[in-house]
């Protein structure tokens, strides 16, 4: 096995805890190395850290496997997974749910690799070249512990890129029929589309949010802005909501929206299909109001040299939906942007409140779900912010 070393005095952060080794940091970047490659890695005075995959292109150069020095094979990948699955079993239980995250990346000492089971169908995404070069060991671990119907690749994130390696999806294991399937989250269900669904199939980080709106939702009139499948609005009507209209620029989306609707027999609701930033520019052109907003954008930004681009249509988004809530309104307002730190969120809301002369104050906060963990030293596993404010 290959061993790259690090410059004098850069070992201190991933010895904190941190699972990655920047080009910037190691003393040399070997060229002869392939992509995804398992090597060693010492620090400048030759002490062992750890054992990961290397990739001499990538910014990221390592991502550590293991801090022991023990063999990187089937029966490592086989324990990961299933301690990893372990943890899922006892906070969403079968009895709670049919779907979670089983393997979330790097909080899952799993480093570029996303699992998520849904029902009998599990979708796999692999970000590192690493990870990339043992899908079949993988698959054959997820057969076995599952016996799943179909085992899907969603590789179709752009942070694939940045690893040399081609978007593509496609069904790794299975019959190529139908990738639908029916879950079940807190008695709600969702027909959902795992090959043709956004990301992964569908949003799970959400799941603890989605109910904390339930409170706030009894004979309200709701707007669901970027409503996917339709998640938090399925929450609002269960918890007694009025009227429910819901934006989202997809057709698709909003046909498997209505669809779930009408598997949970509930049909309080409408649909706007528009871009967003547009529908909501005519709500108010029309002075519209609501009880309740719910503004869950998609990721606005991937890096941070977009993160000033990113805010401005944070704070256009939120201006435009304060501007439609009634007296006493709430918005639940969400980003999943990596870049956009809690404070940046927090005092873009704040500042779209200022613009538009109205007072908020902050009710709940939430962030992703537990079967997506955090690092604490690595705050790049941590992506979900969520708030719920009302206008008074």
């Amino acid at each position: 096995m290959d061993q790259i070393t690090l410059k004098k005095k850069e070992e201190r952060r991933i010895l904190n805890g941190h699972q990655w080794v920047f080009s910037n940091e190691l003393s040399e970047v070997p060229q002869h190395i392939h992509p995804g490659e398992l090597v060693k890695l010492y620090s400048h005075s030759k002490h062992f850290i750890g054992i990961g995959f290397y990739h001499p292109k990538s910014l990221i150069s390592f991502r550590l496997l293991s801090r022991e020095e023990i063999p990187i094979n089937d029966d490592f990948f086989k324990t990961r997974i299933q301690q990893a699955l372990n943890f899922r079993k006892k906070i969403y239980p079968e009895s709670l749910t049919n779907a979670f995250r089983l393997v979330h990346a790097e909080s899952d000492h799993l480093p570029g690799l996303i699992i998520d089971k849904f029902n009998d169908i599990l979708s796999v995404q692999t970000f590192s070249a690493g990870m990339e070069c043992w899908l079949e060991t993988l698959k054959e671990i997820l057969v076995e512990l599952f016996h799943p119907r179909m085992i899907v690749l969603r590789n179709e994130s752009q942070l694939r890129a940045l690893e040399g390696l081609e978007l593509y999806k496609k069904i790794l294991f299975g019959e190529s029929e139908s990738a639908k399937t029916i879950i079940e989250c807190y008695d709600i269900k969702y027909e959902i589309d795992v090959l043709e669904g956004q990301k992964t199939g569908f949003f799970l980080d959400q799941r603890e949010n989605r109910r904390l709106i339930e409170r706030y939702a009894k004979n309200a009139n709701v707007l669901d802005v970027f409503s996917n499948d339709g998640g938090f609005s399925l929450h609002a009507s269960k918890a007694g909501a009025k009227m429910i209209s819901a934006i989202d620029s997809s057709e698709k989306t909003l046909e498997r929206y209505h669809n779930n609707f009408l598997l949970n027999k509930l049909s309080n609701v409408t649909s706007i299909k528009d871009d967003a930033f547009e529908a909501l520019k005519k709500l108010t052109g029309v002075d519209q109001k609501f009880d309740l907003i719910i503004l869950d954008p998609p990721s606005l930004t991937k890096s941070k040299k977009n993160i000033e681009s990113a805010i401005r249509a944070y704070k256009s988004l939120n201006k435009l939906c304060i501007k439609l809530l009634t007296k006493d309104g709430f918005l639940a307002s969400a980003s999943c942007s990596h870049h956009v730190t809690e404070d940046i969120f927090l005092n873009t809301i704040m500042r779209a409140a200022l613009e538009t002369k109205t007072e908020l104050r902050l009710l709940e906060k939430g962030f992703q779900a537990p079967d997506h963990p955090v690092l604490l030293t690595m705050p790049e596993t941590r992506y979900l912010k969520f708030a719920i404010f009302q206008r008074c």
